[in-house]
């Protein structure tokens, strides 16, 4: 079994988990906003995201000699009549992180990729950095560690005011087309006809051809008024127009679902609070992983079928058949759990040997996100320059406080 002891070693995988959790969600957002059903989208990336878990665990986790105190993968195993109290709580870490993915899915089509991750990743860093600076033994050097916090806070402040003035711009721009918007011939060109079977829904893309591909004139460029009709025209979850303060209130919730996860993981590996008899190893992280990920699974593959038959937010209904024959960019889910996977055990491994509380610099995603929001989505693409200014801002400020976060590293001396 393979362990990172150093704190070198754990600031690498942070920053190995930084660039895989900013580039997940997109992979997710990417083919909801062509059409395809998120119901598919999340059971592709649960099944993807459970392998990773199974497959480190059977070979980091395996491989090599027992070290004192921390017996190999299969052996823990075995040892769950003694380290159950420790495993129920891996598994309430993995239940409350499935549910905050599943609730961040929708909560992106009502408030926003970047705001949502903004949001939410301001709560997992004020919260849970701090609450793990407590649970680590104030291993973190807090003089460092909490202007870090500030530093998110700053930027999440930024990131409202880049959503608000951005959301100002697309509003600019879709009163260019004049009228009502549905009754545009930009839109009509687009328009889903309804009386699909259970296939065509699966697969929307594969069902309805692409004529804008041949003409284009009827496809709209980034940043213009009639790709922001089109997206929303396209995309399975219909939240235009709904409540801001709906979506906020689900960003929100999922934003407490992720301040869970971390901590518990955390108590999980370390047993702050002795739940497990004397002499019973604690789960190594790998175990514990394994445990974390199993609950997510379970919760995502029940949740997601149920709501294949009663789908929300608009979002058309299938069925287990239509799913199994949907290919149609399953790559992309395939994808984004395989990066999901990486970066909580990049995140989990780092953090056991530099702190749990610097291992929250992960919630520094956002940065990537926008990234990819921009070369994926053209977001802000004709955007004004206020909107630049601010997104420039907002990004300097996420750099600074990763660097900052990194900085109070500190080191487990037991890891």
């Amino acid at each position: 079994m393979y362990i990172v002891e150093n704190k070198g070693g754990g600031i690498a995988l942070i920053l190995v988990a930084v660039l895989c959790g900013g580039s997940f969600s997109p992979a997710m957002l990417v083919m909801e906003r062509r059409g395809r059903l998120p119901q598919h989208i999340y059971l592709d990336y649960s099944i993807a995201n459970f392998l990773v878990a199974v497959l480190i665990a059977v070979t980091v986790g395996q491989i090599g000699e027992s070290k004192a105190g921390m017996p190999n993968f299969f052996t823990q195993l075995n040892q769950i009549e003694d380290n159950w109290p420790s495993v129920l709580i891996a598994m309430t870490g993995g239940l409350a992180l499935s549910l905050g993915n599943m609730i961040c899915q929708y909560a992106w089509a009502f408030v926003g990729l970047s705001l949502a991750n903004i949001i939410v990743c301001c709560m997992t860093v004020v919260l849970g950095t701090t609450v793990n600076y407590f649970l680590d033994g104030r291993i973190n050097r807090a003089e460092i560690l909490f202007p870090g916090v500030a530093c998110f806070v700053v930027a999440v402040v930024l990131g409202a005011a880049v959503h608000s003035s951005n959301t100002k711009d697309k509003e600019d721009k879709l009163s260019m087309l004049g009228g009502d918007v549905s009754t545009n011939r930009t839109n009509r060109d687009i328009e889903i006809n309804r009386d699909i079977t259970d296939e065509a829904m699966a697969c929307p893309n594969s069902a309805a051809p692409r004529n804008g591909d041949d003409d284009g004139s009827s496809q709209g460029k980034p940043g213009t008024a009639e790709f922001i009709a089109q997206v929303e025209k396209r995309r399975t979850i219909k939240a235009a127009g709904s409540s801001t303060f709906l979506g906020l209130a689900i960003v929100l919730f999922a934003g407490f679902c992720f301040f869970i996860f971390s901590p518990a993981f955390n108590i999980a590996t370390n047993d702050q609070f002795h739940v497990l008899k004397k002499g019973v190893p604690h789960l190594v992280v790998y175990t514990a992983f394994f445990y974390f990920y199993m609950s997510g699974f379970l919760l995502a593959i029940c949740v997601n079928i149920w709501l294949l038959y009663r789908p929300v937010a608009g979002v058309p209904a299938s069925t287990i058949g239509a799913y199994l024959r949907d290919w149609n960019g399953r790559h992309w889910g395939l994808l984004s759990g395989l990066l999901c996977g990486i970066c909580n055990a990049s995140q989990f491994m780092g953090g056991q040997a530099a702190g749990f509380a610097t291992a929250d610099a992960v919630q520094a995603s956002p940065l990537v996100c926008a990234f990819w929001d921009i070369l994926l989505f053209g977001e802000y693409r004709r955007s004004s320059r206020k909107t630049y200014i601010l997104l420039a801002c907002m990004l300097i400020m996420f750099v600074i406080a990763i660097a900052v976060l990194l900085t109070s590293a500190g080191h487990r001396k037991n890891a």
